[in-house]
Order: C-alpha cells, then structure tokens, then sequence
C-alpha cells in the first residue's frame, strides 16, 4: 500500500472538515490496497473482522463521503451495484466477461475524442468513459484447460 496515497487522502478529508473514524481509515486502506473495483458489500465483508459492528450503511455512507471530496470514482456497469475505484485520473477499464475481473488500463490518444466529440456534435463535453469486455488471462486459462 501506498502510504504516500493513505496520507494525502486522510489530508483531502481533514481538510473538507471530515473527521477521520477508524472504519474511514480502513475503507480509505482498503481501497487503496485493492486494485479490484469492489462493491461497497465486498468492502463491508473484507473489514467485518475487524469492526463486527459496522454496517454495510456504513461503508456506503463513508463511500458516498469520499466521492464527494473526489477521493473515489462510483463505476456502474449495467449490473446491479455499483463499484468503487481509489483511482479517480482519467483511465479506462476492461471489464472480463467471465468472472467480471475490471482491470484499469491509460491510452494517451482517447483523451482526444472529447475534443473530437465537441467539435462534431457541439456539444460541451463534462467527461467520457471506456469500457472493454474479453475474457481475462485466468478465464482464458481455465477455458483451455476444460477443452
């Protein structure tokens, strides 16, 4: 884990007047930790050892606290909940079909389709998202491996 990444977002809070709760802290850890885009429910059931009476209100509220200081990004994609990235720069996501693995991914050249986008349709582009789906190097595996 990135200390670097810990202690700037414990400063964004302090700073938004947000007080810093042990669970704030292990969410905040545990997002930086993982790189897999979990749901607030993943979250929940990764720290309920460690702070049996946290609720899954919990997670989600302290979520929807670090999305707006623009700690996390909420990425729906068409299922039923949503998941949440530490990661909040401009990337892209590939999204396995098979076991739903998400996989942040930068391609310099998109970052032009907006420009692009506003000088076809004159539209005042706010943001863009990408998103490809395929079959993972673990699902590919095990796919080979059953044939």
């Amino acid at each position: 884990m990135s200390e670097t990444h810990l202690q700037d977002a414990l400063d964004t809070l302090k700073t938004t007047g947000v007080r810093i709760t042990p669970q704030r802290h292990a969410i905040l850890e545990y997002l930086i930790q993982t790189m897999a885009h979990p749901t607030a429910d993943e979250i929940y059931k990764a720290l309920e050892g460690k702070f049996p009476n946290m609720s899954v209100a919990t997670v989600y509220n302290n979520l929807r606290v670090f999305r707006e200081v623009g700690l996390v990004k909420e990425l729906t994609f068409g299922d039923a909940s949503s998941r949440f990235d530490f990661v909040t720069n401009d990337h892209y996501h590939m999204i396995c079909e098979c076991c739903g693995k998400i996989v942040d991914f930068h391609y310099p050249g998109l970052d032009e389709i907006e420009h692009f986008a506003s000088q076809v349709t004159g539209f005042d582009v706010h943001a863009h998202r990408l998103e490809i789906y395929g079959t993972c190097p673990s699902c590919k595996d095990v796919s080979a491996k059953v044939q």
